[in-house]
Parts: C-alpha cells; sequence; structure tokens
C-alpha cells in the first residue's frame, strides 16, 4: 500500500514538475521581452528609445552638415555607443569628435559659444528631419533666443552665414539678441526700446 501511494505520489509530481517547467518556459521568454522593452539588457535602452534613436542617428547627420560649417569642419557629434552610468536607462547621449585632436569626448566639455553652435546644428537637423520625414509638414519659423553673445567674431559670422542660407530656402528665421554685431549684419528688425514709462517697439523692415 505505501509503495502504490508513493508511485502515486511521484507521477503527480512528475505532471506538476512538467507543468511547471511550461510554465517557466514561457515566463521566461515574456521576461526577456520585458527586459528588452525596459532597459534591462546590455545597451541599457528600453523600447521607446531604441525606436527614437534610429531618428536621432538622421538628425545628428543633419546637424553635423550645418555643425562643420559653423566650426570651420574642426567638430563632428555621434551618439554614445557605450554605456557611461549602469543605473541609466538612457543611451541617448552625445559626444563631440574634435578633428584637432582626433579624438572623441563629451559635449559638456565644449565651450559656451561651441555649445551653442552645436545647440544650433541640432535644431536645424530636427527641423531639416521633421520636414523630409512627415509627409509635406514644412517648417517655416525657426526663432532662436539669444547665444550669440557667447560667440566670438569668426563664430558670429560662420552662424550667420548658416542661418543666411535657410533664409534663401523660404524659411523665417528670428533671432532674440542684444549683440551689436548681429543687428549690423540684419536688415529686418523689431526694436525694443525700455524707458522708465513704458517700452516701445520700432519696426524696421528691409
Amino acid at each position: 500500500e505505501r509503495s502504490r501511494s508513493l508511485t502515486s505520489g511521484l507521477s503527480s509530481l512528475k505532471e506538476k514538475q512538467a507543468v511547471l517547467e511550461q510554465l517557466m518556459a514561457d515566463y521566461s521568454l515574456l521576461k526577456d521581452l520585458d527586459d528588452a522593452a525596459n532597459g534591462n539588457n546590455k545597451k541599457r535602452l528600453v523600447f521607446e528609445q531604441y525606436v527614437l534613436a534610429s531618428y536621432f542617428e538622421n538628425i545628428l547627420k543633419a546637424a553635423n552638415v550645418r555643425l562643420r560649417m559653423m566650426t570651420g569642419g574642426r567638430y563632428e557629434l555621434r551618439r554614445v555607443s557605450g554605456v557611461s552610468d549602469g543605473r541609466s536607462k538612457d543611451n541617448l547621449e552625445i559626444e563631440v569628435l574634435d578633428y584637432y585632436t582626433g579624438k572623441y569626448r563629451s559635449v559638456k566639455t565644449l565651450s559656451g559659444g561651441e555649445s551653442f553652435k552645436a545647440s544650433l546644428a541640432l535644431a536645424l537637423g530636427m527641423s531639416d528631419v521633421v520636414q523630409a520625414g512627415s509627409g509635406g509638414i514644412r517648417v517655416e519659423a525657426l526663432f532662436i533666443d539669444e547665444g550669440f553673445g557667447s560667440l566670438d567674431s569668426e563664430s558670429v559670422e560662420q552662424a550667420c552665414l548658416t542661418l543666411q542660407s535657410l533664409i534663401e530656402k523660404d524659411r523665417l528665421i528670428g533671432i532674440i539678441s542684444h549683440v551689436p554685431e548681429l543687428s549690423e549684419r540684419i536688415e529686418s528688425q523689431i526694436r525694443i526700446h525700455k524707458t522708465n514709462t513704458g517700452s516701445s517697439i520700432e519696426v524696421m523692415v528691409s
């Protein structure tokens, strides 16, 4: 009787073991999918960022066309391929190739003027990618708020040439700035005059 009882129990355990193994196999597949989607993977990249990364690469390519022009061919941006912080699940960081040294370094090492050029190049690159991939949607106006004050005269010249090339494509570029060199180069202006009794606007159209 004990032998029959043990044999029956063993048979039941084997059935339950088979069910458990199938459940574990199903769970393992779902767990792998969950880890991949939520950034628990070697690249620490969540699914949404994986999709964004492809667009981001296109934006960087378009931005580099502008950045090379504004820096005399010195800098080029790329997405960081490695994981800098194991706690982070954001792998959309940028580093810059400095052709003067032939090495990549963090964009945080750029000076104020260089950072402005990189930011402007990224904004223009994003505009180009949005227009190219949005079924005819055009970004017809772009406003830039300051930043020119951190540029030297050569950099101001390079930035202005880049912006003027966009105007030729029927795009409105608005610059909000107090830099005198810009007011000398831009004919159409809206000037704000502040006084102790209020402000007034002077419109200058070429």
